[in-house]
């Protein structure tokens, strides 16, 4: 197993007191794995993300542990997590198509990058894996502005894995890009873990249409907490927590008329991080929520490799 996270607690300091943006999440990623993590705006999916990296100065890490390949990593100690940025855990971050230095040429770029880790510049090894994701060798030659988006993300991921980390987080990546463009991005990561360069990913969307086609697993997050996790032809066929079936519900279906099929959005808001309610999180958005649903329901895994965290499942 690449990645053991257990009980991972992670808040925001803000004047309104702690936001616990994480609460308690525990799953894993096996070697050669791509896990799809998915959900809407603020249920924790970035900061789970930003956590197995580095937190920054608004987060705080509140419990729990995260294993990397046997190995503990310091998550809270910003200082001691410098030996495994890069080289053993890399991220692609949000926006990334903004993350080159304008004031550079791409090549020198990419060489005072290395040196700031200590690692000399591979010219060939640099050149091989621009032909992976599909970008000619002229870009090194090129200030960011004379390239496309989708080119200026490609090479933000080939910035990302120069150093062969173990675990690669790839943070919606996708999501300013057009239909074409996505394809060829997510081919690079399919790339990226077939040709060895990582040994296991997590790609984080909201494109569950999209995650679908590249994630061998899918783990669905709400309101700070795991809600389901399954091997993602289960995820997209047959989910057990109502929230996952809401969420794949809503989705528009290729060839199906509006008319035989109209589109309905969940009702109702997450609840506040601030002071959430004990119990499911989901249960006033719920249309099977009872009393019972008070208490927080237990992660169990219902089948093989399929975890639900819902008493109705």
């Amino acid at each position: 197993m690449t990645l053991t996270v257990t009980d991972l607690r992670v808040s925001y300091r803000t004047l309104r007191g702690e936001v616990k943006a994480l609460d308690g999440v525990s799953f894993g990623v096996r070697d050669g794995e791509i896990l799809g993590l998915a959900g809407e705006s603020g249920c924790g999916k970035t900061t789970l993300g930003k956590s197995l990296i580095r937190l920054d100065g608004r987060m705080r890490h509140a419990g729990g542990t995260v294993e990397l390949d046997g190995r503990e990593l310091p998550i809270a100690d910003d200082r001691r997590m410098n030996d495994f940025r890069f080289h053993e855990v890399s991220l692609v971050p949000q926006y990334s198509m903004s993350a080159l230095n304008p004031t550079r040429r791409i090549g020198r770029m990419v060489g005072e990058l290395l040196r700031s880790r200590g690692v000399a510049l591979d010219r060939d090894k640099l050149e091989r894996r621009l032909d992976l994701v599909g970008l000619p060798r002229e870009v090194l030659d090129r200030y960011p502005l004379e390239l496309s988006g989708g080119m200026k993300q490609r090479m933000v991921m080939v910035v990302s894995t120069l150093l062969d980390p173990s675990l690669l987080v790839a943070d919606e990546i996708t999501s300013a890009l057009d239909v074409s463009t996505q394809k060829a991005v997510a081919r690079a990561l399919l790339g990226f873990r077939d040709g060895g360069v990582v040994k296991s990913m997590i790609f984080i969307t909201h494109d569950l249409a999209l995650t679908s086609h590249i994630a061998d697993t899918i783990m669905v997050m709400y309101a700070g907490r795991l809600a389901e996790k399954a091997p993602a032809d289960v995820m997209v066929k047959a989910p057990r927590h109502p929230y996952t079936r809401m969420l794949i519900n809503s989705l528009p279906e290729v060839g199906v008329r509006h008319a035989e099929r109209r589109l309905s959005g969940i009702a109702g808001s997450p609840p506040s991080l601030l002071d959430p309610q004990p119990g499911c999180r989901f249960r006033d958005r719920c249309p099977l929520a009872d009393a019972g649903c008070a208490e927080d329901p237990p992660v169990t895994e219902t089948e093989p490799d399929h975890f639900v965290a819902c008493w109705k499942a």
